[in-house]
């Protein structure tokens, strides 16, 4: 998985999310060079569904179904 910046260059390219105990562990690179491994824990997924108003919870279930753009 690829994440782009506003200037539409690669920033992360993410290898792999893995569970570890309640945590979930992303490894990846940053900027296609640094190593990078990060931790995401349960209080910090609640807040992040907390930025999530109806409308952008409903396109990021859409989102996988959507046809590339060209």
């Amino acid at each position: 998985m690829k994440i782009y910046g506003a200037d539409n260059r690669e920033m992360m390219n993410i290898t792999s999310l893995q569970r570890d105990g309640c945590d979930l562990v992303v490894r990846g690179k940053l900027f296609g060079a640094m190593p990078l491994t990060a931790r995401l824990r349960p209080e910090d997924a609640r807040a992040a569904l907390r930025l999530l108003d109806f409308r952008t919870a409903l396109f990021l279930l859409t989102l996988i179904f959507r046809r590339k753009r060209s």
